[in-house]
């Protein structure tokens, strides 16, 4: 079907009626908009239609869902979640299962990401069983990809509570991840039924995604592959930068560091030439880490330079602390204290102006070794010597290693629990009479009640009982009911016919059908393809999380999982016996010993601090 322009169509749509006309053009606009990247103007014009007006409820159900979908590309996810639902309402009305199947997976992806799991994954599972029921293989596939989706952002989002390594998650966590790989795997097996390649990338993607999480980082290097050649293939960059990103993080996690950093040096390439300064920023400070692990400090501490001067041009002063944390353990590395003490020194400030204690506490104990490396006494105010004893066992600034005790914390969390026990029994007592007075009293005199309202009860049977019952409460359950006529747009004509069961065969024959065959001509397809799919960037398990604001845990320029502290837990048994063993006292220099280099990042202050003092 031909597509034909708003103004090619103005001239005919003046014969119309004028509020559906306008609603109609109005919409369009929006549309277009939208179509254009500026969500902000579409959403405008398609409240100005809803306002406008219209009785047709095809036209109303096609607003709601793009009027959605454009919220959602606004992060504005409860006005998104409100009109997915507006939409469905009319779907069902309609007895449209494509339009339901449809709306329902807007209104799952909008749930998944407000983290309303088990609500999007009853969404999405309906979207999938009207798929199958109308033998749509497309809608099936995008269904199928959705469920995986939110299964992978519901075990994502459980494991992250503990600040578990990939592939050390409990149960709970394991059974959501297991359950996005078998529809991942469904999915991937449609798409290459359908030849649908593109699809296959994103499928590939995903499951590289999720057996990275499960541990099984073998078959996560798999599925990248399988995506960075697809990528390829269709000149993807993205989608190609992304991939050697995942690869990247697979191969530090079987220990293949000089692997991991090629994947990272292609991975800073491509973020440079897609003009992306954040994954540029992250690209360098994974690569600084890798260096760390295969003790190349010289490079270590370039990648660490080129972080630190990007997240100064972007302001994130989180990057920036964690920049100034790894020069100093670099330099430290390099038997360059003076430098590393320069480096503690503002990462201790940056911490403070976050607010950041373990970032704090991390950093007061690395100045306090340093100053014991280059004889330097500690005054009073640096107060290092209780930090010490708390954050000894705390060797990364985002305190993710375990073993700093904070009764602070604890005696706050106490004091809440606290105050919400007594809130409660004060709201239990002060409702408690209004609480009885809501409910229906089972005690009935049933003398009284054959004076007073006149029924019968002479030996009745219990169904005719329940019949009697029945008939009384009909009236108040239909009250209770949202009724159809609430919905913003829905002009009144319309609102008669859906409040009238009876008239519910006419409800297509309203608007006049040329009206209908206009709206058909305006659009780009049919009116049920309005219902487009939420933006994969948005939705996918793929794409990179969006950045993060004030938080003190990560930024811009860190990756989402900040590697190196899980990589150190990790591999901390295994570093050594995957490395050449060489001489470590014996090897010289033409002016004496070289030290042998320390068996962990983390201990090299300490390492140095007994050297010192020896």
């Amino acid at each position: 079907m031909s597509s034909t322009s708003v103004d090619n169509v103005s001239g005919e749509a003046q014969e119309y009626d004028g509020s559906g006309n306008m609603c109609l053009e109005l919409a369009l606009e929006g549309e277009r908009l939208c179509k254009a990247g500026d969500c902000k103007a579409g959403v405008a014009f398609f409240q100005a239609a809803i306002q406008a007006g219209t009785d047709d409820l095809r036209t109303l159900s096609a607003i709601y869902s793009q009027l959605g979908n454009a919220y959602f590309y606004l992060g504005d996810y409860g006005k998104a979640m409100q009109y997915h639902k507006h939409d469905l309402t009319l779907a069902r009305t309609m007895g449209d299962k494509l339009g339901e199947a449809k709306s329902s997976g807007n209104l799952g992806n909008t749930l998944k990401v407000m983290g309303k799991f088990d609500e999007a994954v009853v969404c999405c599972k309906r979207h999938l069983e009207l798929s199958r029921e109308l033998e749509d293989k497309l809608s099936e596939g995008r269904a199928l990809y959705n469920l995986g989706n939110v299964y992978h952002a519901k075990g994502k989002h459980i494991g992250r509570v503990g600040n578990k390594d990939p592939g050390d998650f409990p149960e709970d966590v394991k059974s959501c991840l297991l359950q996005a790989v078998t529809y991942y795997e469904e999915n991937l097996a449609l798409m290459q039924d359908l030849g649908d390649v593109a699809a296959q990338g994103r499928a590939c993607g995903n499951l590289g995604n999720t057996f990275y999480l499960l541990g099984d980082f073998a078959q996560a290097i798999h599925y990248h592959e399988e995506r960075l050649s697809i990528a390829r293939q269709f000149g993807d960059k993205a989608a190609e930068r992304r991939a050697h990103s995942n690869l990247g993080n697979s191969h530090i996690f079987m220990g293949q560091f000089e692997e991991a950093a090629h994947h990272y040096k292609r991975t800073l390439s491509l973020a440079q030439e897609l003009c992306d300064p954040a994954i540029e920023a992250q690209a360098c400070y994974s690569l600084g880490n890798t260096y760390t692990l295969l003790r190349n400090y010289d490079a270590a501490i370039e990648y660490h330079l080129r972080h630190l001067l990007i997240a100064q041009n972007l302001s994130d002063r989180v990057g920036e602390g964690r920049a100034c944390w790894s020069l100093g353990n670099a330099y430290a590395s390099l038997g360059n204290h003076d430098k590393a003490l320069t480096f503690a020194k503002k990462h201790l400030e940056i911490s403070k102006d976050l607010g950041d204690s373990m970032g704090e506490a991390t950093a007061k104990m690395n100045i306090s070794d340093l100053k014991k490396i280059l004889d330097i006494p500690e005054s009073p105010s640096d107060d290092t010597e209780s930090t010490k004893s708390d954050a000894s066992n705390n060797l990364t600034p985002d305190g993710k290693r375990p073993g700093l005790s904070l009764p602070q914390k604890t005696t706050m969390k106490a004091s809440v629990g606290e105050e919400d026990d007594s809130f409660f029994e004060l709201l239990s007592r002060f409702q408690s009479k209004r609480m009885d007075d809501q409910r229906c009293s089972l005690t009935v005199d049933n003398k009284e009640n054959r004076n007073t309202n006149n029924i019968p009860y002479n030996n009745e049977t219990p169904e005719d009982l329940i019949d009697m019952i029945a008939g009384m409460q009909s009236k108040r359950m239909d009250e209770q009911r949202v009724s159809l006529p609430h919905l913003p747009g829905l002009q009144s004509n319309s609102r008669q016919i859906l409040s009238d069961p009876h008239r519910s065969n006419s409800v297509n024959s309203v608007p006049d059908d040329n009206f209908l065959d206009q709206l058909v001509r305006c659009q780009d397809s049919r009116l049920e393809d309005q219902r487009s799919p939420l933006p994969v960037a948005a939705v996918d398990a793929e794409t990179d999380p969006p950045p993060p604001t004030n938080s003190s845990k990560s930024g811009a320029t860190v990756p989402d999982e900040d590697f190196f502290s899980l990589i150190m837990r990790f591999q901390s048994g295994r570093m050594d016996d995957q490395r050449a063993s060489v001489p470590r006292r014996e090897t010289r220099i033409a002016n004496g010993s070289v030290p042998h280099p320390p068996d962990n990042l983390n201990n090299n202050l300490r390492n140095s601090s007994t050297k010192k003092k020896k």
